[in-house]
This record gives structure tokens, sequence and C-alpha cells, in this order.
């Protein structure tokens, strides 16, 4: 299991090392000129050289990558161009929204999918079975910022149960609460999760169905048990580990990818801090960004093999 992690550990290293590579790579074959887009196109040539010395621009790259790479290594992020803050700060109050919206959306991607995708699988081929993967194609159809369109118009405009948008905050000093701040996130995070948990419902559904053909639940049935013991007891935890994969990918999607919806929603998360940053050509905020985001994915992922050893005891046995 140790020489397990190692390596896993070491993929990890070795993933986020080749992804700062192709990130600084990237950016720097992008046009344009960041000192020029600051200053505008009224700018004289001396004061665009000399924002761009003061912002190291005029140094090789090689230099700049060495320098930043380094600045991650030690905890030290270089100063946002349009905010006049290190990244850390900016990253660590947009994670804030992104992170809790993330968790939200993923916990009823599960409740949803798992509930639906049992559901069908114990009415194969009924009314029941039909519908939950009529509703999950329907789901996997929509995209998340029309339904996110929809609930404003629905909760928001018509109901008034929900704001429209915006983020009050966590704590009364930025004039919120706990409650106001999940209030704030609840339609954000069902908008996300809707296309998320019609895909983890079919996957759900195919897993459980594959589980009770084994041998095993033939067996659980003989000893007379009811189908629904059998699968509850026997079939479920078995049939989670292509579930566990999908839902492994879909909560690096839910983080990585709430620009849509943050703009839609208004709220100050990173997708929304990635997209002003784009606008404003403010590179610095855009690789350390991505680089936060490859490393949620990996991370993400690495978790997701370290429960399928808690989830299937063959796998601890075989790493062991």
């Amino acid at each position: 299991m140790i020489h397990f992690l190692l390596m896993r550990l070491a993929t990890f290293a070795a993933t986020l090392a080749v992804a700062s590579v192709v990130v600084f790579a990237v950016l720097e074959l992008l046009p344009g000129n960041a000192a020029e887009v600051i200053l505008g196109d009224t700018a004289t040539p001396e004061a665009v050289a000399a924002l761009q010395a003061g912002l190291g621009l005029d140094r090789p790259p090689l230099t700049r990558y060495a320098a930043w790479v380094g600045g991650l290594l030690q905890g030290k992020t270089a100063r946002s161009i349009s905010y006049d803050t290190p990244t850390a700060e900016l990253l660590a109050e947009r994670l804030q929204v992104t992170l809790p919206l993330a968790l939200m959306a993923m916990a009823l991607t599960v409740m949803l999918a798992l509930a639906l995708g049992v559901y069908a699988a114990a009415r194969h081929r009924r009314l029941g079975d039909a519908g939950v993967m009529a509703l999950s194609q329907l789901g996997i159809a929509i995209p998340n910022f029309w339904f996110a369109i929809l609930l404003i118009l629905l909760f928001a405009v018509h109901l008034r149960w929900f704001g429209a948008g915006g983020f009050p905050g966590w704590t009364a000093d930025t004039g919120g609460s706990l409650l106001a701040g999940v209030k704030a996130l609840l339609l954000p995070a069902l908008s996300l999760a809707l296309v998320q948990a019609a895909i983890l419902a079919r996957m759900t559904r195919s897993a459980v169905l594959d589980v009770m053909r084994e041998d095993y639940m033939r067996t659980a049935r003989a000893k007379g048990l009811s189908r629904r013991q059998a699968l509850l007891r026997h079939g479920l935890r078995n049939a989670l580990i292509p579930v566990l994969t999908v839902a492994g990918l879909q909560f690096a999607n839910l983080v990585t990818g709430t620009i849509v919806v943050e703009n839609v929603f208004v709220l100050p998360g990173v997708g929304r801090l990635v997209f002003q940053a784009i606008s404003n050509r403010d590179l610095v905020v855009v690789r350390d960004v991505v680089m936060l985001l490859a490393a949620v994915v990996v991370l993400v992922n690495l978790g997701v093999d370290l429960l399928y050893a808690v989830v299937d005891p063959r796998l601890r046995h075989a790493a062991a």
C-alpha cells in the first residue's frame, strides 16, 4: 500500500511539473503585451518599456519560468497586475465561494444519482426505469447555464425565494451569515448538479445491473434475501468502483468548470476571477489559477484511487 501511495505521489509531482511547463509555454505564445493593455493605446514606448521592466516581462522566458516555479515551491506568489495583490490572497478569497459551491453541487449530484440509479436498476425494464432514463437524457441535453437562467426566473423573479445573484459572505463582518451563504449558493449548485447527476445516475444504473448478474448475488438470493436486501447488503458496495471513478472526475470538473455559472449568478469565485483576468490580460493570475485547477484535478484523482482500496478489499490485498 505504501509503495502504491509513493507511486501515486510521484505521478502527482510529475503531472504538475509537466502542467507548469505547458501553462507557461502557452501563455508565452499569446499575442499582445500586458504592459500595453494596462497603460492603454495612448501610452508612450518609454512608459511601456518601464512597466515591462517593473513587471519583469523584459527578462528571458526561462528566467521568468524558474522564478515562478521557485516562488510556488516556497509558497510565494507574484502580485496580480490588475489587483496589485498576491495571487495567493486572491485565490484564498475566491475559493471561499468556489469550493463550497463545488461541494454542494457534488453532494446534490451524488444524492440524486445514487437514488435514481439504484431505483432504475431495481425496476429494470419497467416504467420507473424508463422514466429515470428519460429524465437523465433530458438532464444531459440541457446546458447548465440555461438551466441556471430558468432557476433564476422561477425562484428569484416569480417566487422570490432566493436572490438573483451575488454572494453576501459567510460571516457578519461581510454582511452575511452561514445560512445566507448557503442560500446564495443553492441555485448555482443545483444548476451545476443537473448534468452531473444525469450522467452519474446512468453510470450507477449500469454498474448496479452488472453487479446484480454476478454469482454471489444469486447466492445471496438463494439464501433467502430479497432483491432489495441483496442489493443493499452486497451489490451496492461492489457497484461503487466505477461510480467513484466518474464521481471523482465530476468533482474535478465542478471545481474547474464554474466559470459560466459564476458569471450568471455574479458570484465572486475562481471562475469569475479567471474570466476577469483573461479580459484584463492578467497573465500572472491566469497561470496561477490554471496551476491550482490542475493540482485539484490530480489530487481528486489521487483521492479516488485511495477510496478504491477502502471500498474494495481486493485492492488492499493486491496492493499488500
